[in-house]
């Protein structure tokens, strides 16, 4: 059901996921191809904040902080398992791997790979903010309009 709190949640972690892929993008190896991946980031900002960060509204400041905290490692978890399955598909269009369990294990080291480049600390003080401000905001929307 459409809420004021689930739709700030998700536009709060889309503005998130736009802000931090446009922070990745230059840790990145020179001549990457990125393709679609700010806006499948985002697509995945707006999916959690909707469904994990806007249903967890109503809760008191505390546990909005902890809302907006939990709905970024949740994105940040999804966005990595996704662009880990779509690097791993696509090397595996090229024959990289030698069998399908091989390919699925590379699904999880390529995550870990990226998630190495999140260590930056200027991506890890822009999450843990924008969390913060997210998680407040899906209170307020919560309390004004829920």
């Amino acid at each position: 059901m459409p809420e004021a709190s689930r739709l700030i949640a998700a536009v709060g972690l889309v503005v998130i996921a736009f802000i931090v892929s446009g922070q990745v993008m230059p840790l990145m190896p020179e001549g990457t191809d990125f393709g679609y991946f700010t806006y499948v980031n985002m697509a995945i900002g707006a999916i959690v904040g909707w469904t994990v960060m806007g249903r967890r509204a109503g809760r008191g400041i505390t546990s909005a902080i902890n809302n907006g905290v939990t709905g970024v490692v949740a994105m940040v978890f999804w966005a990595l398992f996704v662009q880990g399955c779509y690097e791993m598909f696509r090397l595996a269009m090229r024959n990289r791997y030698d069998g399908p369990f091989e390919a699925v294990f590379a699904i999880f080291e390529i995550g870990l790979e990226y998630g190495m480049v999140l260590l930056a600390p200027n991506i890890i003080w822009t999450m843990l903010i924008g969390a913060v401000v997210a998680g407040l905001g899906t209170e307020y929307a919560w309390r004004r309009w829920g």
